[in-house]
């Protein structure tokens, strides 16, 4: 079994805020032991790693990431997500279910999991659909899909645009206990919208999105939140006047939490420039004074976690007009690099970051990783906040290279990633770890 000492690290526990020199040992797939400021003498037997000063801190959760299996798996695979992950840092991700046929049956969530056991670098969580078929109508068996192992619940990139669907499905997740995450649009108000209503939209002709879209849905969940008690996990949220609804339901003591994509806070409607393809999503790319509302609800805890919104589109499905291509980026290997900027640019501090991308997804879905403490799983990842690179499309490990970062300069970079106490990424040997 793996028996490693850290040792000569930057330790953050983003779960207690704590941020030190230290060492860690890591002993059949746990923590064993932490030693904040005086060195840990290497126990016989273990492997000592040292560490050079680079931050140590628990690996990445990610809460909403796309994949294409089963169904199509030309586009991604749970292996190829999971070499992505491994390489950004992620050592757990939540898979929507999305595919074909789509994760609604215990079925089919047992099918994912025994994939994952037997492909996956990481810890890979199922999330069930809502309605059966994401059709919006008929409810899944929460509490089947929940013994089968789902671990939340949500239509993936489809709303609930039914109310009273909406209504027996939050009564039946306070019932047993299960969170529900919906995406929020509605797909009336997008109509053929393309990208966020305004200017930009206007000056390159095409078709607007109203901020409408989003908060309509919200505001009509919330309220179906005050009427049944349930626990409530808006996906992504995107624009200052969701972040306003938030803020007051939290304030009203709603069981409310939420996320944003790290699309959406490190880039803008303007970033779309020449069309480029690779830059519609959903939710779209918004105005900078909402990206910049989103980033101070996260600095202030009203957004709670940061998501990749991972979705690889193939070419077939992105090298199109761009009112014709597919919604989606891949991100799970430039998540943290990108939410890096937030750091260096004096907007957040790297623990309040790595709560958002560890500690506190893994709070709301109730699982043990996101701590940087004796008995947690040897979830980590070490890496160099400031080492400065361009990104090149081609060197991504997913199957798919729809990356709105192609070509951008990004700061910090992923050096080793364990899960379970395995290598799962080394940076030093340029490789995936067998």
């Amino acid at each position: 079994m793996s028996f490693f000492v850290l040792r000569n690290a930057r330790l953050i526990d983003p779960a207690s805020g704590r941020d030190d020199r230290g060492s860690a040992i890591v002993r059949n797939g746990g923590i064993a032991d932490i030693a904040w400021g005086a060195p840990l003498p290497a126990p016989e037997g273990a492997t000592v790693i040292d560490c050079a000063g680079l931050v140590l801190a628990p690996g990445l959760v990610d809460m909403r990431a796309f994949t294409g299996e089963p169904g199509a798996e030309h586009r991604e695979t749970l292996k190829s997500a999971s070499e992505a992950a491994a390489a950004g840092g992620v050592t757990t991700l939540v898979c929507m279910p999305d595919t074909n046929p789509a994760i609604d049956d215990p079925a089919i969530v047992d099918f994912v999991l025994r994939r994952a056991r037997d492909t996956a670098l990481v810890n890979v969580h199922p999330a069930a659909a809502i309605t059966k078929g994401l059709a919006g109508r008929e409810m899944t068996e929460f509490g089947l899909l929940r013994e089968a192992g789902a671990v939340a619940f949500t239509d993936g990139v489809r709303s609930v645009t039914n109310a009273q669907v909406m209504r027996r499905a939050l009564t039946y997740a306070r019932d047993f206990g299960v969170l529900l995450m919906p995406h929020l649009e509605d797909p009336d108000l997008v109509g053929d919208g393309v990208m966020n209503e305004g200017e930009v939209a206007s000056r390159l002709g095409l078709a607007g999105i109203p901020r409408e879209a989003e908060t309509v849905m919200l505001e009509r969940d919330i309220r179906l939140v005050r009427l049944t008690g349930a626990r409530y996990h808006a996906a992504v949220i995107s624009c200052a006047d969701s972040v306003a609804i938030v803020r007051r339901a939290k304030a009203d003591g709603l069981p409310i939490t939420c996320g944003a994509s790290i699309n959406n806070l490190a880039l803008n409607e303007n970033d779309i420039g020449d069309y480029r393809t690779f830059l519609k999503l959903s939710p779209p790319l918004r105005h900078e004074d909402d990206r910049q509302a989103v980033i101070e609800a996260l600095a202030d805890g009203t957004i709670d976690v940061i998501v990749s919104d991972h979705n690889p589109q193939d070419v077939e499905t992105k090298r199109l007009p761009f009112a014709e291509a597919a919604d989606g980026a891949v991100g799970l290997e430039t998540l943290l690099p990108a939410a890096l900027r937030l750091v260096h640019d004096g907007r957040l501090t790297l623990a309040r970051l790595l709560q958002a991308l560890s500690a506190r997804p893994a709070e709301i879905l109730g699982l043990a990783a996101g701590r940087l403490a004796p008995g947690a799983p040897a979830d980590l990842v070490l890496l160099d906040p400031d080492e400065p690179y361009v990104l090149d499309k081609q060197d991504l490990r997913s199957r798919s290279k729809n990356s709105p970062f192609d070509e951008a300069r990004l700061q910090g970079r992923v050096i080793l990633t364990l899960a379970g106490g395995r290598i799962v990424y080394d940076r030093r040997r340029e490789g995936m770890a067998a």
